[in-house]
């Protein structure tokens, strides 16, 4: 069945957070809405202001190019436009965009009679991205603790945070961010691989394996299959945690804890199962 035929059985009116039947149409095989005007709205003003932003720079070397935020001078207060100012717009119209774009997923989800787990899991990654820029410097008291934006520039700014925390990687929410991300791809690189091989079985002649082959050869593999529902269940839950713990290892870094991440763990040292020598009792 084509796809456009097949949609056109679920492009049923209503379902709608705002605006009623105004914006409820589709525009080829992409569903507009209210929030899908709002979310071409900022997505077209904000790469404006960074085109704006970049012809006041001193390159268009895409490399280079950065928005920076506000010194740390000007606090929680409006800048000037080229002193910062053009960053706290371009921040606010990306968080009216990816706000805007959950919304119209949730209408979708609506719509089709499906459960929220699509714009729930793009929330999370929303909340990420928000506790870079809005969160944290709130917490530090300045717009001017959000990172710039622009590929090089963006890259040292992360370097310079984990070099003003030393190692950053001792953060033990760092930890759990990147145990999670990695765990993340593997998993679903488990499931993606099991899906072609039984999908492409390497004989013209010699039909797709059911799911029942998928399982089987994760039980002689591993011992255990999780199931088809399962894996989805499970690639979510690792996820979400990732970009959770990620969002955490940057929010505690500065307006919970001030010194060298290496310094938390001295705890450990201080445990009465070491002697003063460094070793059992």
């Amino acid at each position: 069945m084509a796809m456009l035929s097949f949609e056109r059985k679920y492009r049923v009116r209503g379902g709608t957070l705002v605006g009623g039947d105004l914006f409820d149409f589709w525009v080829g095989p992409f569903y507009v809405g209210f929030f899908g005007v709002t979310t071409l709205f900022f997505a077209v003003l904000g790469t404006s202001l960074i085109l704006w932003g970049a012809a006041l720079g001193p390159t268009w070397n895409i490399w280079r190019i950065n928005i920076a935020p506000p010194d740390l001078s000007y606090g929680l207060a409006l800048a000037p436009l080229q002193d910062g100012g053009l960053w706290q717009l371009i921040t606010i119209c990306a968080i009216g965009a990816f706000v805007s774009w959950a919304l119209r997923q949730v209408e979708i989800s609506r719509k089709l009679g499906m459960g929220l787990h699509v714009p729930f899991a793009f929330g999370v990654a929303i909340f990420a991205y928000i506790t870079l820029v809005v969160f944290r410097p709130l917490l530090l008291g300045a717009w001017g603790h959000g990172f710039p934006y622009g590929i090089l520039s963006h890259l040292d700014w992360v370097s310079n945070v984990g070099y003003q925390y030393l190692h950053f990687h001792y953060n033990p929410a760092h930890m759990l961010a990147v145990s999670f991300f990695f765990t993340t791809t593997f998993a679903l690189a488990l499931h993606g691989s099991a899906i072609l091989s039984a999908a492409n079985t390497g004989k013209d002649d010699e039909p797709v394996k059911a799911a029942e082959h998928e399982d089987n050869f994760f039980r002689d593999f591993i011992g255990y299959s999780i199931g088809p529902l399962g894996i989805h269940r499970l690639g979510l839950f690792l996820a979400l945690n990732a970009g959770f713990w990620s969002a955490v290892c940057i929010i505690i870094s500065g307006p919970i804890w001030t010194r060298g991440w290496p310094e938390w763990w001295w705890w450990w040292l201080e445990l009465p199962v070491w002697d003063a020598a460094g070793g059992f009792y």
